[in-house]
């Protein structure tokens, strides 16, 4: 058709060019907040650089090239010999690479490291979050193998390494590594009690021969995994590497990639072990024990991975309305779209607030932070990655048409949304852990009530909530079949205290008279319209636009 039967007018400019992380007034004030001031100035150079990158052209490209073109396994070469590799578009490669150099495989040993990195993975994951897996996994690893002080020397500074290095070749001929993990197995999935895998002793000190399978195998390219088997002592922890130390390929049969509804960058998959060499990781029968604190952080990547998801889709929605006219003027101004802006900003800035507060109870590392964050993770865990998807799809909602067509990149937001609900344990799994530790570990809830104290008095519908919530705590009987409702409560009640507490009083306002105080319907779009929507929409746009309304 010629090209002047019309002109195209009234589209939005794509969102591109900009600087994820300074845009982003919520993250940035939280990295002041909880960075020491003689660490600032590095971490906020670091994640500017970050963030240029991250709402580059070129990151974009390579999110859609990555997804585009997901991994492809090759179990035998050309000549039939097995080698069980996968095959990454080069634009995986180009996204770790960047990942990598930027320290987000490296919080443990640096100062105010967990914040950094979350941060830094809240930004990065804006560009593409199927990578982040391995990412989270390689940095999640560390406190696992610290209970081996022996496996720790050899492989901590290889994981924390700022050194990408594509392809299998003995660890110690390597920059840096990554690391997966597979715990799950067929007939037992969370269960990982009922795992079949077995490990038999070799006479080597800590080293085992393992049989048995795994169901699901995360980032399977990477060059060890943590896995859990049963020895003669029980379940235990072993590090399985791809490649053995005299450079021969480890036994480690891909029978499969899983064809997964998101995260299509990254590979899942089922694997058969054989024979496979691994080295135990703590004591026998103490697998779980050993694993714990990988879970916990990994947990916290899917708080962090979610966060991310819900500012991109709300930058997206927020951009779009500012620059998108129908019915006689631009959407940011119309009342009703406003309001569904606003109150998708406030779940994205409670999210990220709670996210990086958590990252900093990693660092300061105490025993009433870690007591915290026994009960904040799982709580935040539960809720946080449930309130993806609801985010996610109301924002893609707000592009209307144009945003169910993959080129506006919704619909990847929208597929990658739900995975964090899943991974490392569904809200089941995570309402029933929260139960055990109150159960079992009163300085648990004693550490998170009084962080939630720490607002009381500053707004009545907070304090209401906070009464309402010790009031179901007292409350046992019967409290496995409520316990969603009381994880969604302390996770509600966790976020508004830290909002009274942080955020600029608009947001707050809306967040306790919303989320605390039931004013608010079934849906988006629901708050009160008394309520100062502009000021709360404004500082969401990922432009920095300061003018009300604008």
């Amino acid at each position: 058709m010629a090209a002047t039967t019309h002109t195209v007018t009234n589209q939005v400019p794509p969102l591109v060019g900009h600087d994820v992380f300074a845009a982003d007034r919520t993250l940035s004030e939280a990295v002041e907040r909880h960075v020491p001031p003689e660490v600032l100035p590095v971490a906020l150079e670091e994640l500017g650089e970050l963030g240029r990158a991250a709402g580059s052209a070129q990151a974009q490209e390579w999110g859609a090239q990555a997804n585009a073109h997901p991994p492809v396994l090759r179990t035998h070469d050309r000549y039939g010999h097995r080698i069980d590799e996968v095959e990454f578009h080069p634009s995986w490669h180009r996204l770790l690479s960047h990942a990598v150099s930027a320290g987000l495989t490296d919080a443990w040993g640096r100062p105010a490291g967990h914040v950094r990195r979350a941060a830094g993975f809240l930004v990065w994951t804006q560009a593409e979050a199927g990578h982040g897996c391995p990412l989270s996994m390689t940095h999640a690893a560390v406190p696992a193998l610290r209970t081996d002080p022996a496996l720790a020397a050899e492989w901590e500074p290889l994981l924390t390494s700022h050194t990408y290095v594509e392809g299998l070749r003995p660890p110690r001929e390597k920059a840096g590594v990554l690391l997966g993990m597979g715990m799950t197995e067929k007939q037992g999935g969370t269960d990982v009690r009922s795992n079949t895998t077995r490990a038999e002793p070799l006479s080597g000190e800590g080293e085992y021969l393992l049989t048995g399978h795994k169901w699901f195998c995360s980032a399977p390219m990477s060059d060890g995994f943590l896995v859990l088997a049963q020895a003669p002592g029980g379940l235990t922890c072993f590090l399985l590497p791809r490649v053995l130390p005299d450079g021969t390929r480890n036994v480690f049969a891909i029978q499969r990639l899983k064809d997964k509804l998101g995260n299509r960058s990254n590979a899942s998959a089922e694997v058969e072990f054989d024979g496979t060499w691994a080295r135990r990781v703590g004591e026998e029968g103490r697998g779980v024990r050993a694993i714990i604190e990988m879970v916990a952080a990994t947990r916290l990547d899917c708080v962090v991975g979610s966060a991310a998801l819900m500012r991109q889709a709300v930058a997206q929605a927020v951009h779009h309305s500012a620059y998108r006219r129908a019915f006689g003027g631009l959407l940011i101004d119309k009342p009703l779209m406003r309001n569904v802006l606003a109150d998708l900003a406030l779940e994205s800035e409670a999210a990220t607030v709670l996210t990086l507060r958590l990252a900093s109870a990693y660092d300061n590392d105490t025993a009433e932070e870690r007591a915290f964050l026994r009960l904040a993770v799982p709580a935040a865990k539960y809720w946080v990655t449930k309130r993806c998807s609801a985010v996610v799809g109301e924002a893609l909602e707000c592009l209307g048409g144009n945003g169910y067509v993959e080129e506006s990149g919704m619909p990847r937001l929208l597929r990658e949304a739900p995975l964090n609900s899943i991974w490392e344990g569904s809200g089941n799994v995570q309402a029933l852990d929260v139960l055990r530790a109150l159960q079992r570990e009163p300085q648990a809830l004693d550490a998170f009530l009084r962080e939630v104290g720490h607002a009381r008095g500053a707004d009545h519908r907070l304090d209401a909530a906070i009464r309402g919530l010790l009031t179901e705590l007292a409350d046992l009987e019967g409290i496995e079949a409520r316990a969603r409702r009381v994880v969604e409560r302390m996770a509600l009640v966790l976020q508004g205290s830290l909002l009274v507490r942080w955020a600029p009083p608009e947001v707050s306002d809306a967040f306790c008279a919303s989320r605390l105080g039931g004013n608010w319907g079934s849906a988006f779009g629901t708050l009160p319209h008394s309520l100062d929507l502009a000021s709360v929409v404004t500082r969401a746009r990922p432009d920095g636009a300061q003018r009300k309304g604008a």
